[in-house]
């Protein structure tokens, strides 16, 4: 026996020598290449070239009357950086940059980050995507006002939580949704991450808010106020929220990850479910950041239906921009690479 033990401490601390760390990360890089096939890899290459060359001289992203919006702008740019360019770095760190720049200049003295001669479903959306990406641009850039404005940004947030601790359409305490209530949390984690102070309370009566959003079956309602049934998009979107505000391995986030996996990609079999690449946008963040086998099921059926669905052209198609679906799906296929830091386990 104390060979045995003599045998499982010498296991151990060769498993601790910096050799055998640099072998698991080869592990981890191989996972991604081998999960980022080579048809998917030409799917993204296609849809980052697509979208480089549809963003406008003033950094700005968005067709027809979402032209210029701040949530189109800001995801755009999450595709960029998702492809490991940086601001002014990479294949793609210009458009970043210029992506950097449009988002600044819509920044209002309040914080407030809108583009008010652009439709959108609501500005706090656009807040939100435009807070997270310029919080994780933080620190790659030189620019000083970058700090200034994203601080503004993020106490705009935080005053326009509402009693029930999440964010509607509007930037005032009005009421709340789950759908928001995700885009500002993960702005906020983002700022975190990036040394922007978010106060504790904050976080904690968001928790609270989206605990209250879930329904019997693990899956998330829309308006906690108003009770309704699950769906998959606002359910993906409940699952991120819980890991945005730190909340890991839990009841709640293992309930609607089994609530999700009903909506596992099949071939052949096309859901008409509203909010498709929104709702996938989502859906992979919360298999991502489950990791194991939650997620070795879901990426590898959700890349082959969006490589499948892409366009000659290399975008995707959705009733309100070209360019937000081509972005997202962007994202999601990029997922395994790891490097935004707000994707990142």
């Amino acid at each position: 026996m104390k060979i045995e033990n003599l045998k499982l401490t010498i296991l151990l601390l060769l498993a601790l020598l910096p050799g055998a760390a640099a072998a698991q990360d080869e592990d981890v890089e191989k996972t991604a290449a081998q999960m980022i096939t080579p048809a998917a890899q030409r799917a993204i290459d296609q849809s980052l070239i697509f979208l480089a060359n549809h963003q406008q001289e003033d950094g700005s992203l968005g067709s027809g009357s979402y032209r210029g919006n701040v949530a189109v702008s800001a995801l755009a740019g999450m595709a960029f950086l998702s492809s490991g360019s940086t601001p002014g770095r990479g294949p793609y760190g210009q458009n970043v940059s210029r992506s950097v720049d449009y988002l600044l200049a819509k920044t209002q003295e309040s914080g407030f980050i809108v583009a008010p001669e652009s439709s959108s479903h609501g500005p706090m959306y656009g807040h939100g995507f435009a807070t997270m990406f310029l919080a994780e641009c933080y620190g790659m850039s030189p620019r000083p006002e970058l700090r200034e404005k994203l601080t503004k940004a993020v106490r705009l947030i935080v005053n326009t939580q509402n009693k029930e601790g999440g964010w509607r359409y509007f930037a005032q305490r009005h009421d709340a949704d789950i759908s928001v209530t995700v885009c500002e949390v993960m702005a906020l984690r983002a700022a975190r991450n990036a040394g922007i102070h978010v106060p504790k309370d904050c976080i904690d009566r968001t928790i609270e808010y989206v605990r209250r959003s879930q329904n019997a079956d693990g899956g998330f309602m829309y308006m906690a106020s108003q009770g309704g049934e699950s769906a998959f998009a606002r359910s993906a979107a409940g699952v991120v929220a819980l890991y945005s505000a730190g909340v890991y391995n839990s009841p709640e986030t293992t309930k609607g990850l089994d609530y999700l996996t009903g909506f596992l990609p099949q071939p052949g079999v096309v859901r008409r479910e509203n909010y498709y690449f929104y709702g996938h946008y989502y859906a992979a963040q919360a298999m991502w950041h489950a990791g194991g086998d939650y997620w070795n099921r879901w990426f590898p059926a959700i890349r082959d239906e969006l490589v499948a669905r892409q366009r000659k052209d290399g975008a995707w198609t959705c009733p309100i921009s070209i360019e937000v679906a081509t972005a997202m799906a962007a994202i999601v296929l990029q997922m395994p690479n790891n490097y935004s830091p707000i994707f990142q386990r």
